[in-house]
């Protein structure tokens, strides 16, 4: 059944994504690839959808993605129920972990051995926010299936490179000039939301 498939898979990205939402991008990448519910396209939607929404982007994309396919499966509410379920998935395994490290830190937190098991997930939580990141470039700056037929100047959406560049440089030395131009990051979101429209991305 598809609602016993949805925790199943939301289970396993909440279960292994140490470092938070973005870390949840990997395994989405592969539900996406394994599952077919939506397409890498829809994940890059889903990321600056969830991002400009308040709440986790992992919650926000378990969400967005049991609310659709629920919704595919006829049964009365089946999109609200495949929404909560999805929710559910995902957000299980953090409480049961948080409950039984809680437990066990008050116990073993001077521990050398569980002080280095925390300081090795460090770089592990880092490689999936990196590799999350990448994934991202990739899906919204890049188009590497034309790179075959129209080589490589064709594979960059040049387009959305200056406006990623503009923002960068908008929000990193902005605030330098005049801290009064230290805008909220809503404000970006909404520029390249208009910027988008405008331009027709």
């Amino acid at each position: 059944m598809i609602f016993l498939r949805l925790f199943y898979e939301f289970f396993k990205a909440g279960l292994f994504a140490i470092g938070g939402g973005l870390a949840t991008l990997p395994f989405l990448s592969n539900i996406a690839d394994t599952t077919g519910w939506f397409t890498q396209a829809d994940l890059a939607n889903m990321v600056a959808i969830s991002e400009s929404t308040p709440g986790p982007i992992g919650v926000n994309m378990a969400s967005y993605v049991g609310f659709t396919t629920g919704g595919t499966t006829g049964i009365p509410f089946g999109n609200i129920l495949g929404c909560l379920i999805a929710t559910l998935g995902l957000i299980t395994p953090s409480i049961i972990i948080i409950l039984i490290v809680f437990g066990l830190l008050q116990k073993f937190k001077e521990n050398k051995y569980v002080k280095a098991a925390f300081y090795s997930l460090r770089p592990a939580s880092t490689g999936l926010i990196a590799a999350a990141g990448l994934s991202v470039v990739e899906i919204s700056l890049v188009k590497l299936n034309l790179f075959s037929e129209y080589g490589l100047g064709a594979i960059f959406d040049w387009k959305a490179i200056i406006l990623a560049v503009i923002l960068f440089l908008l929000i990193k030395y902005l605030p330098k000039v005049n801290k009064k131009l230290d805008l909220h990051p809503a404000f970006y979101l909404l520029l390249s939301a208009i910027v988008g429209i405008v331009l027709k991305f």
